[in-house]
């Protein structure tokens, strides 16, 4: 389940890897982390994934929860146009 966060724990985030698929709807966003987790993201980095399509909170929170142990979703924080997701890759 998504889990939201609060702006400061939001800001004391460090991203790695910023994705930007604001604009995007499904399955867009959820492509973009995807091919940023595979290609752009190392072990123990953090990406941040921009997103205006709400249907991303959960759908992402599901994928990670499915990764075997892969992806780590941190949560994310609805900015008021759009969410800033966060997802530790793990290994």
């Amino acid at each position: 389940m998504a889990k939201e966060l609060t702006k400061e724990d939001a800001e004391k985030i460090k991203a790695d890897v910023v994705v930007d698929a604001r604009g995007q709807s499904c399955p867009g966003p959820m492509l973009e982390a995807k091919k940023a987790l595979a290609a752009k993201v190392k072990a123990g980095q953090t990406l941040e994934l921009l997103s205006s399509d709400h249907g991303t909170r959960n759908d992402l929170a599901t994928m990670c929860e499915r990764s075997k142990g892969r992806y780590d979703y941190i949560g994310f924080f609805d900015t008021g146009g759009y969410d800033r997701h966060f997802v530790k890759k793990v290994k």
